[in-house]
């Protein structure tokens, strides 16, 4: 298997980038936004490449979460993605033990909102459903995010209720 590297956003080239974008588009069929595109940025990337073919990626980005009266440092997980021929050969694992090592090593708790898809993948690497209500703090303040309760994924690193209250901070597009 080839290995992963990562990358800061400030240090990938524009074609490499480009590259990124164009998988998210191809993994998410068209249904992957400039907003959720600039959710990924500004973190650590993960790139699997095959040749010149990159046929995975993912990032994982600083964020708040509010959490027991805390504000929490998250390594937030974005854009993962596996060229469709290519999935179930351990690539997506490969890119979260690249992207799992920076949260344990810069941050209080790994997040990220599942897809139905990829919830084995997380469960089997040991991240937890979160099994308490969503909000985010939202310009107006803070706002229930019901659709999303049952998507939130978390590696606890302290101590968390599961069955809690857990805000993110606010931005366009999809909060979590």
């Amino acid at each position: 298997m080839p290995g992963v590297r990562t990358a800061h956003t400030a240090d990938l080239d524009a074609a490499t980038a480009a590259a990124a974008r164009r998988l998210m588009d191809d993994v998410f069929d068209g249904d992957f936004s400039d907003e959720d595109w600039e959710h990924g940025l500004g973190g650590i990337h993960a790139l699997v490449w095959e040749g010149a073919d990159l046929i995975g990626h993912a990032s994982v980005v600083q964020r708040r979460l509010l959490h027991g009266g805390r504000a929490l440092r998250a390594g937030y997980v974005e854009a993962l993605g596996v060229r469709a021929d290519r999935r179930r050969r351990g690539y997506a694992d490969a890119l979260m033990q690249a992207l799992e090592r920076v949260i344990r090593g810069a941050y209080e708790l790994g997040a990220l909102s599942a897809t139905e898809e990829a919830v084995r993948l997380y469960e089997g690497r040991g991240w937890r459903r979160w099994q308490g209500r969503t909000f985010t703090l939202a310009p107006a303040g803070a706002t229930r995010t019901a659709d999303d309760d049952d998507s939130v994924y978390v590696l606890p690193l302290v101590a968390l209720d599961l069955r809690g209250d857990l805000a993110c901070d606010w931005r366009d597009g999809d909060v979590w």
